[in-house]
């Protein structure tokens, strides 16, 4: 036992002793949007044929991750200025290597490209990302970074609170003209292109004076303290040689992959040409990006000024009727309960939709959740967890024809509905992490039109998407309608003994402020 304690402590002992190198990463700043550029041309006049005032917002809803695939990558090829991107996750999988072959593209035609990643998934990953950023418009920037050369576990351990505080925000923008916000990051899940799973999500896109906020969070991230260019982190120095082999493999790589099924399939359903005819359904709104400040992730969690959640706060108090959350990880905790029953108190509906066991792809999640579940049913809240075969007819709709028929389909789109005239969209979670230890980001519409269709559609797809929870001789049952018939469960569905267990067990854990 000692031969085994005494490595692992030594190892803590370097670590504490090793740091990263001084952040001497230059600033830069968005770019505004020139007259002469054509996205923002087809913009404007767009918006003077719908007669919309300066102030107001276009929004167009991205429900299906084929849709949000296919206006990234048609956004990416008309972009003449610049592309930034901020998110939590950019996998080397089809899709994100689908996006970083046109933002290549886009950079070999000089576009500036800002590329910001949370470094969470990123291990191993140093060199190649060091080589994309060698192209001369192309700099990416690693938020939050882990010390290089040590055990990413270990690190976990000692740095418990600061390297466990994640920048969880998804943003893109192109030219300062449109942007793409919402729940999404950039991998095969969150597109339809996983044979393994399959998120059910929600973006939107949208055009005016909110993009250059989105613009203004990204600077203050791109330019914080704990952004790194990735040349500080990699023990590697790009040259031209790696550009000519990047150039040539991005090449190949779109050639084999443009006409595969999953992208013919995607970029035949002309989800962006309807838009351009008018043939989708676009909302002019008044909106608000509310985004957490950076400073949060090194403040203590009492300073509450920094954080999204504080200036979501009012619009919450302001609710007269009803308060409808879609959340796929949904853990309330003391404050989020008592901020339940006051609202139920008051008279007001409130409807939530999370995960179940099988859908949640976060055990520990649902074990923090589901010790909440009793009393929000006592108190009145109407609570709903996703049965996994049918979450598409709620959100997803999936077109079946560049379908991967996931495995596994999860529910991770977080929006809420105020009133069916308030909605925010984005990446917050209710749950502490996106509370008190993550940042987020998101866009507050203030749309009957939208709220209320939003609202209609939870209401005419939840009893077939999710289970209702209720009590009936003090314990929780789980109803559902199916093939006309209801079907009833006094367990959490389809689960067994040893899922239960499991889930019993990590409920015990110490670990809420985490999940």
């Amino acid at each position: 036992m000692i031969r085994q304690i005494i490595p692992l402590l030594l190892s803590v002992f370097l670590f504490s002793c090793a740091s990263l190198p001084e952040n001497t990463t230059l600033p830069s700043q968005a770019m505004p949007p020139s007259e002469s550029n054509l996205l923002n041309k087809s913009i404007s006049e767009h918006r003077q044929q719908l007669a919309m005032a300066d102030d107001e917002t276009l929004i167009v809803l991205l429900q299906t991750g084929g849709d949000s695939f296919e206006t990234r990558i048609k956004l990416i090829e008309e972009a003449q200025e610049s592309i930034d991107l901020q998110y939590y996750l950019f996998h080397a999988d089809l899709s994100g290597e689908l996006i970083i072959t046109s933002l290549w593209n886009a950079a070999e035609r000089g576009v500036r490209v800002r590329i910001l990643v949370d470094d969470i998934d990123l291990e191993g990953q140093d060199i190649g990302i060091a080589q994309l950023n060698a192209h001369p418009n192309i700099e990416v920037r690693v938020f939050n970074p882990f010390v290089r050369g040590e055990g990413r576990n270990i690190q976990y351990v000692t740095g418990l609170g600061k390297v466990t505080r994640r920048m969880h925000n998804k943003s893109f923008t192109v030219d300062g003209t449109v942007a793409v916000l919402g729940g999404r990051n950039l991998a095969d899940e969150y597109f339809s292109a996983s044979e393994e799973v399959s998120f059910g999500d929600l973006d939107v896109v949208f055009a005016g004076k909110s993009v250059r906020a989105v613009q203004e969070e990204f600077d203050l991230y791109w330019n914080y303290k704990l952004s790194y260019n990735i040349t500080l982190l990699a023990d590697y120095e790009a040259d031209e040689k790696d550009l000519l082999t990047l150039k040539h493999d991005f090449a190949e790589f779109r050639k084999k992959k443009e006409h595969s099924q999953y992208v013919e399939a995607i970029m035949s359903n002309g989800f962006v040409d309807m838009l351009k005819k008018g043939e989708k359904q676009q909302y002019i709104t008044h909106t608000k990006v509310l985004y957490d400040n950076p400073k949060k992730i090194v403040s203590e969690r009492d300073q509450i000024q920094y954080n999204l959640s504080t200036k979501l706060a009012p619009y919450v108090d302001a609710i007269k009727d009803e308060l409808i959350i879609i959340s796929p990880y949904f853990v309330p905790g003391k404050q989020g309960m008592a901020g339940f029953k006051k609202l139920v108190d008051r008279g007001v509906t409130v409807k939530i939709l999370t995960n179940s066991w099988a859908s949640n792809d976060v055990s520990l999640v649902h074990a923090g959740y589901s010790k909440y579940r009793k009393e929000l049913l006592e108190m009145g809240v109407q609570l709903h967890e996703i049965d996994s075969h049918e979450l598409d007819d709620l959100i997803e709709k999936t077109h079946r024809k560049h379908s991967s028929k996931s495995s596994k389909l999860s529910l991770h789109a977080k929006y809420y509905i105020l009133d069916r005239h308030t909605t925010f969209i984005g990446s917050f979670n209710l749950d502490p992490r996106s509370h008190y230890e993550n940042t987020e980001i998101g866009i507050l519409t203030k749309s009957d039109e939208l709220g209320r269709f939003l609202a209609e559609q939870f209401d005419r797809g939840i009893d077939i998407v999710a289970f209702k929870l209720s009590l009936k001789d003090d314990q929780i049952i789980w109803t559902k309608e199916q093939d006309g018939k209801i079907i009833t469960f006094d367990v959490d569905p389809y689960t067994n003994w040893g899922d239960r267990f499991k889930n019993n067990f990590n409920s015990t854990l110490p670990i809420e402020s985490q999940l």
